[in-house]
C-alpha cells in the first residue's frame, strides 16, 4: 500500500468510528507518535538503562529466552 492508499484508508477507518471515546483515544495516539522525534526516548535513558535495553534485546533474540504467549498470561493473569 502506497501513501495515498494509507492516507484514504486512514480516512475512511477514521470515518466509519462512531465511537468517541475510541477517537479520542486513537487521536491522542497519532498526535503524541506524530510528535515525537524518533530517537528523543532512547536520549533521556540513562548509560545504565541505554545498556539493560541492550542486553534485554540481544537475549530477546534465543529461542531458549522466548516464553509462549500462553505461558505469559498464565503467569500474569491476576493483572489481566
Amino acid at each position: 500500500m502506497n501513501t495515498l492508499e494509507l492516507k484514504r484508508s486512514f480516512h475512511s477507518l477514521i470515518d466509519s468510528i462512531e465511537n468517541e471515546k475510541l477517537l479520542s483515544a486513537f487521536y491522542e495516539l497519532i498526535r503524541k507518535r506524530v510528535s515525537v522525534k524518533d530517537g528523543k526516548l532512547w536520549e533521556k535513558l540513562t548509560d545504565e538503562e541505554r545498556n539493560e535495553l541492550l542486553l534485554a534485546f540481544e537475549e530477546s533474540e534465543e529461542d531458549d529466552n522466548l516464553i509462549s504467549n500462553r505461558e505469559m498470561k498464565k503467569k500474569h493473569e491476576k493483572w489481566l
